[in-house]
């Protein structure tokens, strides 16, 4: 069985990919997973086997991703204006002209059931790095870091309008991914 050392090295690199994603910025990034790790390794004990070790430490990155992204906020980089452009034909393809669903969203079943499923959470994260990147980062701070719509507003020089419709992209986005490649219906 491996260390709890050689563990943390194995989870290094899904946690860049979280990071980067966030961050947009390579150096951050490397601090912020680095801070992770010197944190598991400094206390250990607080791991406990309470959860997987996978999602302790995204619990961890988390905290310290917010903390530079607060502190960094004027050198991050804002939206690409092609994301708008992209999400136009999905819209249409998804709605009606009066903003009606043009086919009724697929049944998910027990959502609690379902979120249970480890396989659930690999294709959700394979859905995630199809998302472009800048309304994976969106969809991610405000679902994943939970920072609230106003600071990702101030955050990424956004108003909330546009803070809202390219999160609606997102989730129509990540929906039709998982009706595919989870729930095995394709979008019409």
């Amino acid at each position: 069985m491996a260390s709890f050392e050689e563990q943390l090295v194995e989870h290094r690199t899904y946690l860049m990919r979280f990071a980067r994603l966030q961050l947009r910025n390579d150096a951050w990034a490397e601090d912020a997973v680095s801070e992770t790790l010197l944190a598991a390794l400094s206390k250990p004990q607080t791991f406990g086997n309470r959860s997987q070790l996978k999602t302790w430490l995204v619990g961890i990155l988390k905290h310290k991703v917010v903390d530079l992204i607060r502190s960094n906020t004027r050198e991050m980089s804002a939206t690409d204006p092609d994301t708008e452009r992209e999400g136009d034909e999905l819209d249409r393809l998804a709605f009606q002209a009066d903003g009606h669903f043009v086919s009724q969203p697929n049944d998910w079943g027990d959502p609690h059931q379902t979120l249970q499923q480890s396989q659930f959470f690999q294709v959700l994260d394979a859905c995630m790095e199809r998302l472009p990147p800048a309304l994976g980062r969106l969809f991610l701070m405000r679902e994943w870091l939970e920072l609230s719509s106003q600071e990702i507003c101030k955050e990424l020089a956004l108003t909330p309008t546009n803070l809202y419709v390219q999160l609606h992209r997102a989730r129509l986005r990540l929906q039709e991914c998982m009706n595919i490649h989870w729930f095995g219906k394709q979008g019409t």
